[in-house]
């Protein structure tokens, strides 16, 4: 159904939220003050007890006590755990009620398993009233508002068909921004942009310039991952009652560890959901420990959704129980504080630092106990230490007991898990990992579904890439080898030849030594036939030793430092570095300090792997590495500290605990650059600042996915995909690479490998030629004004957008706007592309796509359907458009007019010069234009060392004044009203937002308006008909002079 007016929309979604739970009365435009009395009346139902408000109401006193905690907490995060605390406390005032007059009451406000009964309240408010921040600005007033139990915690902005989406959380944006959403209206949890056709609902948080972050903007999905389009099943599935008090209540997350209130998406709703239903069916007599597994791609969130199962089921009752096991001293820590982070309270989860603790943790009874995070080693030892006996396991085994097992494809195929499975037979397992373990890699003859049972909910990593809920990825193989030297030295070496010309002399050795120098015989990588034989390829026939030698790992180093600054966006970003063995990672780490010591670098393994080989280099090895980290970051870590150094290295690379705060451009000596590994970090590591992976060494399957998912975490625009380059045996590794991604994209793999530097450079020419193409239609050569024709200007919006989007990837890539032509090898065939976009041009649409903002060019902002425009595009800086070859101009101009040259070379500079100021914004054109012609009548003063863009700016500034002046003296406007005006950012749609154009013009002096038009028009003009010609006139003077 397709709405053309925005309150035929509402009606029906007012409608349609009634029919799934919500209250028929609806409370229309309130104020805050309304809504705060709407909320008092609910709170005094609901605690009327003699023991709590004693059947007095609150006083307006009592509430503005409520108000001022609000107030106190603040933030989105705070007051989740308000919401959510079931309670809040006021010290009673009200003479009515003398009994606890003076005394503290705690007030029930909200409780999360109190669903659709009891004293629960599901209200609508449409268009609230809000007042903002600053007095100067106008009124807001909202869509719709749901309150839970009188607390606003959705609010919902809506636009109608064929609106862009963008319209409702820009204008959501906005209000953060005017500070709209204070006081009581603090209190909203989840923000819904809604339009017929599409959806998107994220959580109450911006970053610290009151931005929101687009990437976490969601679409509700249904259970195979399909998004859900229509408003009517959003509603169904997302808004209505129950789900909306769930939402609320068990799906929003108060992260302390970002500092910022997350909202669950619909996958991991499903899979928490769908764990806790299990066990709450499940029949412990039955000994079947097999749960299921939930397979969520790796980045897409697996530690909340795992987190929020077991709370789930600790919440519930519906175990003893909830214990969730990690691989590894070192990730139990991790996630320890990331279960923490989650929790309403830190008690909430209960680390285990030793099995003491762990053992009493266990046989506790006390609520506080029931949820645990401790290692599957420790877990696996527990009837083996010291002090537990049989009587001890039998308690424990006595109690129903889940185990959730995180990255459950790693050590769950051993002994271990065997042992913990004998130990507690009537335990429930249920395991969460982004790689499972499949039929095509199955260990040990078993796979995930043997160890846990079915799996339950999928999210593969190609959902993740669609949905933009992780990146894709951009792999390289780098050879550090000519094929042609691998094919010869094999071809030798097989051909039992010392030289070439050996080989030629021998018919047999001849015929052995060109089979291996011909592809199609023998290709680079070996494949399996239809009948299971192997048929090897060049690079089987290499020993592991080429890969050790000095020309390899000169060539990787190269390679690295060749592409750092790019890669790494001149250090925004940071790279791990996997290598095959310990030796070799001190070998890497040594030759990186060696050929780039500003470079900073460190090392990562665990000091415990192969002592009785080698342990005398690996020791030295991490000395060194300990004393350099120590030197350069005043940290003071030994070989018995090595765990403490760990925990500090992956804090400091993941921009957490004490370096959350650090900044590229101001901490730039706090942050570490490239962290080389061998195993570790390269699964359970999460870091948003990792966009590189170097790779040498060899893996396979779940490996790669793992190891390559480190760098796909979400961002922002700066971070368009996650970069891996392999330099082992890389044409091995390119075939491994595809088997795992069509392992693990659930048969879906389009999308997961992003396009390259040729297929990008192809996109910028064919997207520069459909520009062009745009402003041609209305013989605009020189792009210094938008088209008039909207039609254009829309698609013109449009495909800037998609442009600006391929150029920021093809930069992290290697394009540079001064090269013009690029040479490439694809499929065997030497290529070379013309790039047909310099950045004279770019830099010249990218003005006009910013006037998009203000309504420049045609009327798409009239009330038609507006422009999409990028906000990040329109914050991109445009004063990088080089100004020197204007101002070359402008001085030979002056030099041939003050030695009064050639009329003709004169007219022709000129003419050069008016083609440079389409790099010019429209009012700096017609200021150009203006200090030209003073510059032929002599009248502009010229001033030495003054270039002409310091002019335009001159005459820009003293017109804009001299224009305002002179229009508020004509029609005796309100200056100081119309200069604020100016200073805002409008267009033809939102002029008169909360009637602002109106108030302005009511300022005016309707005497100077008639008189004004009188004396242009030398006739006489009615009152109501000056009126009229001074709003059209107002209007245009606003929208020409408005700040973008």
């Amino acid at each position: 159904m397709s709405f053309n007016e925005e309150s035929k929309f509402e009606q029906e979604v007012i409608k349609t939220l009634q029919r799934y739970g919500w209250e028929d009365k609806v409370i229309e435009y309130p104020t805050e003050a309304d809504l705060i009395k709407n909320w008092a009346n609910i709170l005094f139902e609901n605690n009327r007890q003699i023991d709590r408000l004693n059947n007095q109401p609150l006083t307006d006193s009592e509430m503005a006590q409520i108000i001022e905690q609000i107030n106190t907490l603040k933030t989105p995060l705070m007051l989740n755990g308000l919401i959510n605390g079931k309670t809040i406390a006021i010290t009673r005032d009200n003479p009515n009620d003398p009994l606890h007059l003076g005394k503290e009451v705690s007030l029930k406000i909200y409780d999360r398993r109190e669903i659709a009964a009891g004293s629960s309240r599901y209200q609508i408010v449409k268009q609230p009233k809000f007042t903002v921040s600053n007095a100067i600005l106008p009124p807001r007033r909202g869509d719709l508002m749901l309150l839970i139990n009188g607390m606003p915690v959705f609010h919902i902005e809506l636009k109608r068909t064929g609106v862009p989406i963008s319209e409702a959380t820009n204008q959501i944006e906005k209000y953060l921004k005017n500070g709209v959403f204070t006081d009581l209206f603090a209190l909203v949890q989840i923000f819904v942009a809604m339009k017929p056709e599409e959806t998107l609902y994220f959580s109450n948080n911006t970053d610290a310039n009151g931005k929101l972050n687009r990437s976490y903007f969601f679409q509700w999905a249904d259970f195979n991952n399909e998004p859900i389009k229509d408003w009517k099943l959003v509603i169904e599935h997302l808004l209505s009652i129950p789900m909306a008090h769930q939402l609320i209540g068990f799906y929003t997350i108060a992260d302390e560890g970002d500092g910022c209130l997350k909202v669950m998406r619909s996958y991991q709703y499903y899979a928490a959901s769908r764990i806790a239903n299990i066990v709450s069916k499940v029949d412990w007599t039955k000994h079947n420990q097999r749960g299921g597994y939930i397979w969520h791609t790796t980045g897409s969130g697996k530690t909340m959704s795992s987190f929020k199962s077991a709370q789930l089921i600790a919440t519930s009752g519906d175990a003893d129980k909830v214990i969730f096991l990690v691989d590894r001293i070192e990730l139990g820590t991790q996630s320890i504080k990331e279960y923490q982070n989650f929790a309403d309270n830190k008690d909430e989860v209960q680390d285990t630092s030793n099995t003491h603790i762990l053992m009493s943790k266990l046989k506790s009874n006390e609520s506080k106990d029931t949820l645990i995070v401790t290692s599957i080693q420790k877990m696996s030892n527990i009837k083996a230490e010291p002090g537990v006996n049989e009587k001890d396991i039998e308690q424990i085994g006595a109690k129903r007991l889940v185990f959730i097992v995180d990255e459950c494809h790693r050590t769950t195929f051993g002994d271990m898990m065997i042992d913990i499975k004998q130990a507690f037979p009537d335990a429930l397992f249920f395991g969460f990992t982004g790689t499972p373990i499949l039929e095509e890699n199955q260990r040990k003859n078993n796979t995930s579904a043997d160890i846990f049972g079915d799996e339950l909910h999928r999210y593969s990593l190609a959902d993740g890439i669609r949905d933009a809920n992780v990146l894709g990825f951009d792999p390289y193989r780098v050879s550090t080898y000519k094929e042609s030297d691998l094919r010869k030295v094999v071809g030798l070496h097989e051909a039992k030849a010392k030289t070439v010309e050996e080989a030629m002399n021998d018919e047999a050795k001849k015929k052995v030594y060109l089979k291996f120098q011909d592809s199609k015989q023998v290709p680079m990588v070996g494949s399996y036939q239809l009948d299971g034989t192997y048929n090897k390829g060049i690079e089987d026939y290499l020993p592991p030793a080429q890969y050790c030698s000095e020309e390899h790992q000169n060539a990787v180093v190269d390679d690295i430092l060749e592409k750092w600054d790019t890669l790494s966006q001149a250090g925004m970003f940071h790279a791990l570095f996997a290598t095959s063995s310990i030796p070799e990672a001190i070998e890497y780490y040594r030759l990186l300090k060696q050929k780039n010591p500003k470079l900073k670098i460190t090392a990562l393994f665990d000091p415990n792997e192969g002592n009785s080989e080698g342990y005398e280099v690996k020791q030295d090895g991490i000395v060194e590495i300990l004393t350099d980290y120590n030197a350069r970051y005043g940290q003071n870590f030994t070989m018995s500290t090595y765990a403490s150094f760990k925990k500090d290295v992956a804090n400091r690379l993941a921009h957490k605990e004490q370096y959350k705060y650090i900044s590229y451009k101001k901490d730039a000596d706090k942050q570490l650059d490239l962290l080389i590994v061998v195993d570790q970090m390269l699964t359970g590591f999460d870091s948003k600042w990792l966009n590189t992976l170097y790779l040498d060494k060899l893996m396979r399957y779940e490996s790669i996915i793992q190891a390559f998912s480190r760098t796909n975490r979400l961002f922002g625009p700066e971070k368009p995909f996650g970069t891996i380059r392999y330099y082992r045996y890389p044409f091995r590794m390119q075939r491994n690479v595809e088997s795992a991604v069509k392992l693990y994209s659930g048969d879906k793999p389009f999308g997961l490998f992003v396009e390259k530097l040729a297929d990008n450079i192809r996109k910028i020419n064919f997207y520069t030629i459909e520009i062009k193409g745009l402003f041609l239609s209305e013989n605009i050569t020189n792009y210094d004004r938008l088209p008039k024709n909207p039609a254009i200007v829309a698609k013109f919006a449009q495909q800037f957008s998609l442009l600006n989007e391929v150029i920021e990837a093809a930069r992290i890539q290697g394009f540079k706007w001064d090269v013009q032509v690029y040479h490439f090898v694809e499929n065997d065939e030497k290529q070379a592309i013309t790039v047909e976009l310099d950045e004279q041009t770019y830099l010249t649409w990218l003005l006009r796509y910013k006037e998009l903002a203000k309504g420049g060019g045609g009327s798409g902002g009239s009330g038609e359907i507006p422009f999409e425009i990028d906000s990040h595009i329109t914050e991109i800086d445009t004063g990088r458009i080089d100004s020197d070859y204007m101002n070359s101009e402008f001085e030979k101009y002056l030099k041939l007019l003050h030695s009064h040259g050639d009329a003709n070379e004169i007219e022709r500079v000129l003419v050069e010069l008016h083609k440079t100021f389409a790099s010019l914004t429209q009012e700096e054109q017609r200021c150009a234009s203006i200090f030209l012609q003073d510059v032929q009548s002599g009248e502009a003063e010229l001033q030495e060392g003054k270039t002409l863009r310091d002019y335009i700016t001159d005459y820009q500034v003293n017109a804009k004044n001299s224009k305002i002046d002179s229009f508020a003296n004509n029609f005796g406007l309100d200056k100081d009203l119309l200069i604020d005006f100016l200073n805002q950012s409008i267009n033809e749609k939102n002029i008169n937002e909360f009637s602002r154009f109106n108030r302005l013009k009511q300022s005016a002096d309707k005497s100077r308006i008639q008189s004004y038009f009188e004396e242009k028009e030398g006739k006489t003009i009615a009152l109501a008909t000056a009126n009229i010609k001074f709003a059209k006139l107002l209007k245009e003077f606003l929208l020409q002079n408005a700040k973008i």
